[in-house]
């Protein structure tokens, strides 16, 4: 099998230990493992009781309480309909190793992760790239989408909210998509990692596995609970294809870390609490890079609504990758290059790190160019 390197995660691999300001995480700010447990009433009894734990394989398709609690986050999904696996490009993976076969037509987003275009690629899919412009803010184009599809379209894959730009789809739009979907009978995959980020407090955006009978949900406890750590996300979807994907699954899977689970299923537990910190983070901070993008007239972007990333836009004649490297080797300041997206011209910002890292980063960004002008 041939696939294509995986460019956000080799550029993720290769310099982020390294970052002083680490502006291009997409995780919100991570909770340590004391900072979880004492969201318990008695922290040093789960302290205990972790600590007598035999350490088994656990239970294979996730523990019935984490289930419970994940199909808790939706309105229609039953724990049966989930299945825990080791974060959501675990989740991911199984869903498109599980449905996509050669010769199958896969409709994606683009930019997104580039997982979900090019995972269903290597396993010998014609992919097609529904392009997402800035100048429509980053939300896909339906008529195109329409024009897109055909009887042989097996799945579409879409991200919402966005990564990296931060858009996010409302309800009406994905009832639309889902209706395009229905028209050819495909599969539609929503990663749903950033779900619940929204900067507008009165905005409820629905899953897509609450919308249709054939929609799928991905998501993990890394970017939104802050738990990256734990490696730890679910399918969320139709009967059929749960069983699809466990009989997958047993072949390169077999269980996620039980330790990872009852820590999960304390931080699902505490999903107000998480939320609250969170939402208070992302809210923050994109207020201070947004005052910050007004006032630096190199940078431009579509504001984002939701998540913890950005597309930031650049007036300097030099590509993105070098661009990156310079600043990073120059002031410690880490951004992600638009090349990873095939995004000339543009870098991609993660704003939901501790916000006196924002405005350290953002503050080392200006001097850069200044230097630069």
């Amino acid at each position: 099998m041939q696939v294509k390197p995986f460019k956000v995660e080799e550029w993720m691999n290769e310099y982020e230990m390294d970052a002083v300001y680490n502006i291009a995480e997409t995780c919100v700010d991570s909770l340590t493992v004391e900072e979880l447990i004492r969201l318990s009433d008695e922290p040093e009894r789960f302290f205990g009781e972790l600590a007598k734990m035999k350490l088994t394989y656990g239970h294979i398709e996730g523990s019935p309480e984490f289930r419970s609690l994940v199909a808790g986050l939706y309105k229609t999904m039953k724990p049966e309909n989930v299945i825990s696996m080791n974060g959501a490009i675990g989740a991911n993976f199984l869903l498109l190793y599980s449905l996509v076969e050669p010769g199958d037509e896969v409709i994606t987003v683009h930019p997104t992760y580039q997982q979900l275009y090019s995972v269903p690629e290597s396993f010998g899919a014609q992919v097609k790239l529904l392009g997402l412009r800035p100048e429509n803010g980053f939300y896909p184009d339906l008529g195109e989408l329409r024009s897109m599809v055909s009887p042989k379209t097996k799945l579409i894959c879409i991200n919402n909210p966005n990564n990296p730009s931060g858009a996010l789809i409302g309800e009406e739009m994905l009832r639309e998509i889902v209706e395009i979907a229905r028209s050819v009978d495909a599969y539609l995959l929503c990663d749903e990692v950033y779900r619940g980020l929204h900067q507008d407090p009165e905005v409820v955006v629905p899953s897509i596995a609450d919308l249709y009978e054939k929609g799928i949900s991905t998501g993990s406890l890394s970017k939104v609970f802050s738990l990256a750590g734990l490696r730890l996300g679910w399918i969320a979807g139709p009967l059929a294809v749960i069983k699809e994907c466990v009989k997958h699954r047993d072949y390169n899977t077999i269980s996620c870390g039980m330790i990872d689970d009852v820590l999960a299923v304390h931080a699902l537990k505490n999903y107000d609490k998480i939320m609250d910190r969170n939402l208070g983070i992302v809210r923050t901070n994109l207020q201070i890079l947004d005052d910050w993008v007004q006032n630096e007239p190199l940078i431009s972007y579509v504001k984002p609504q939701a998540g913890t990333t950005a597309m930031l836009k650049y007036e300097l004649d030099i590509p993105s990758e070098e661009f990156c490297i310079d600043l990073f080797k120059t002031t410690g300041a880490f951004l992600t290059p638009g090349s990873c997206f095939d995004m000339e011209g543009y870098v991609r910002i993660g704003y939901a790190c501790a916000t006196d890292v924002l405005r350290d980063g953002l503050a080392k960004v200006s001097e850069y160019l200044r230097a630069r002008r």
